[in-house]
C-alpha cells in the first residue's frame, strides 16, 4: 500500500479517466449507438471506431479551438462515412440524425462524468499541484475551458503539443519534471494499465488505476499501486472530506 503522506504531486489522465469515470470511450459510443438504434454489430462498430482513431492520427482535422462537441462530431461522422462506404449502413437523412444524436449524447455523458469528478478535483488542488497528462488531439486545453476545468491543473503535457505518446514514459516524465519533483513524490491516475500504469511504474511514479469497461482486458502482470473501480474512491485515499 502506498504511504500517501510521501505524495507531493499528482498527474492525471484525462479520456478515459475523468471524462469516463474508467469507462473506454468506444464502449461509451458503442452505448449510444446501441440506445440510438443504429444497424450495426458491436464488431463492425469495433472497425469504424479504430478506423476514426487512425484517421485522426494521421490527419490533424482537430484544430486547438475545437471543444469536446467539435471532435465527437468529428469522430462519428468519420465513423458513419466508413460504415456507409463499406456497405454497412445506408446513407440517408437518418444517418445525419444518428451523427447528431450520438454526439449529444456522448457530449452529455462527459459532461455528467466530468460534473461528477470535479468536487474531487477542486479539493485535491488544494491539498497537491495536478498536472493532466493526455494523448490527444491539440485540442485538450480547449476541452478543459469548455469544462471549466483548466483551473485545476498547473500544467497540461498534451501528446499532439510535446511529441510524444502514451506509453512512451517520456510523457510521463514530462508531467513529473512539470511538477519540478522526484518521480517517487508523484502519483499518477489513469484508466490504461498499459498506457498509463506501467509507463508510469517504470519511471518510479506511484499509480492508481481507475479500472472500469476497458477496450480489451487487461488481467497480466498487474502492477499498479492501487486499483478502485471509481474516481469518487480517491476522496477517501487522499483523505480529501
Amino acid at each position: 500500500m502506498i504511504d500517501i503522506s510521501k505524495i507531493e504531486g499528482i498527474i492525471f489522465d484525462y479520456g478515459g479517466t475523468l471524462d469516463s469515470n474508467g469507462k473506454h470511450w468506444a464502449e461509451v459510443l458503442w452505448e449510444a449507438y446501441q440506445d440510438n438504434k443504429v444497424p450495426v454489430e458491436k464488431i463492425v462498430f469495433r472497425e469504424a471506431y479504430v478506423y476514426g482513431e487512425r484517421y485522426l492520427a494521421m490527419h490533424p482535422i482537430i484544430e486547438p479551438q475545437h471543444t469536446f462537441k467539435d471532435l465527437l462530431v468529428l469522430k462519428v461522422d468519420l465513423q458513419l462515412k466508413w460504415l456507409v462506404e463499406n456497405g454497412f449502413l445506408q446513407k440517408n437523412d437518418k444517418t445525419s440524425c444518428f451523427s447528431l444524436a450520438i454526439s449529444n449524447q456522448c457530449y452529455n455523458f462527459a459532461a455528467c462524468a466530468l460534473k461528477r469528478a470535479e468536487p474531487i478535483l477542486q479539493k485535491m488542488s488544494k491539498k497537491y499541484p495536478l498536472v493532466l497528462v493526455s494523448n490527444f488531439y491539440g485540442n485538450v486545453e480547449a476541452v478543459l475551458e469548455d469544462f471549466g476545468l483548466t483551473k485545476y491543473f498547473q500544467e497540461v503535457v498534451e501528446s499532439a503539443v510535446v511529441g510524444v505518446r502514451k506509453p512512451d514514459p517520456a510523457i510521463f516524465a514530462l508531467g513529473v519534471k512539470a511538477l519540478n519533483l522526484k518521480a517517487e513524490q508523484v502519483i499518477v491516475i489513469g484508466d490504461s494499465h498499459a498506457k498509463d500504469i506501467v509507463p508510469a511504474t517504470i519511471i518510479a511514479c506511484k499509480t492508481i488505476w481507475i479500472k472500469g469497461i476497458a477496450w480489451e482486458e487487461e488481467t497480466e502482470d498487474l502492477t499498479a499501486d492501487i486499483i478502485i473501480t471509481d474516481i469518487m474512491e480517491l476522496s477517501e485515499i487522499f483523505n480529501l472530506e
